[in-house]
């Protein structure tokens, strides 16, 4: 057992795994953490499978020979609901997933009518349809695939103005018909959605339960590392770090960062990435 700080190295695409870490980070605010966005390979929404599998062990081998995490969190659905398995086969320590928040939002919807709405390539995945099938059989279950909001969330991380037609264009196909004017609970099945609740909520009139899958992985991430350490007596963390894949660590995404707690923002070119512990 490791008797130093636990430390967790959460993993995504881009900033979307930022709404994973915040709820991480309000359960376990003494936890360390490292942040990696592999916006070299985004958007994976548009990725295939077999690209996915091929790039993402390998890459969460060498990251976590540079930073000796004690857990890693993949904080997007995509590579959860893709490489998953993979993942875990090539890594020596826990590895937790995102699954779309579909049993709770079928729980929670009165007129069993939700939506899921991730990237393209997590709404068509077998994984999804077996959890609709699982958990939401009494559903009628509207997807909906956008990559566009996941642009949208990585914008308004860099400071930029959100579109709101764009935003309002992506749902609208969502919320047509008899159907969608009965839906009353969306799944946000990626991490990005989250970011944008407020923009979400502000283009649809009608009453709607946005749901996501972060505070469930917090309590996952709490659960395993119980397991492993005490983590009700952790020392304060040393300064958590967030290392950017590729050539956007500009100053209004290391200020967008640091508004989640990465005070330190670290470019990393994916040719010249270091190998040994930092």
């Amino acid at each position: 057992m490791k008797r130093f700080m636990a430390h967790a190295l959460i993993f995504d695409s881009g900033v979307g795994g930022l709404s994973v870490a915040a709820e991480i980070r309000r359960m376990l605010p003494l936890l360390r953490l490292s942040y990696i966005a592999d916006d070299a390979f985004r958007p994976y929404g548009e990725k295939s499978e077999a690209a996915l599998r091929a790039r993402l062990p390998r890459l969460l081998s060498e990251l976590c020979l540079m930073l000796d995490p004690d857990i890693v969190v993949i904080a997007c659905n995509t590579a959860s609901t893709t490489a998953l398995p993979a993942i875990r086969d090539a890594l020596s320590v826990p590895v937790v997933g995102v699954v779309p928040a579909i049993k709770p939002a079928a729980a929670k919807s009165r007129t069993k009518t939700i939506g899921v709405l991730g990237t393209p390539g997590t709404v068509r995945r077998k994984y999804v349809d077996e959890l609709i099938h699982e958990f939401a059989s009494d559903c009628h279950v509207i997807l909906q695939g956008s990559v566009n909001l996941v642009d949208q969330a990585e914008a308004k991380l860099s400071g930029q103005a959100v579109n709101m037609d764009i935003i309002r264009g992506e749902l609208s196909a969502m919320f047509s018909g008899r159907k969608g004017m009965d839906l009353d609970a969306v799944v946000l099945a990626c991490t990005h959605f989250p970011l944008l609740r407020e923009e979400l909520k502000a283009s649809v009139t009608q009453s709607v339960f946005w749901i996501d899958s972060g505070e469930a992985v917090a309590k996952r991430v709490k659960a395993v590392l119980s397991s492993l350490t005490d983590v009700t007596r952790l020392s304060p963390p040393q300064q958590d770090t967030a290392f950017l894949i590729g050539p956007n660590a500009s100053p209004a995404r290391a200020q967008a960062f640091a508004k989640f707690g990465f005070k330190r923002v670290v470019g990393l070119m994916p040719d010249k990435m270091p190998i040994g512990k930092i």
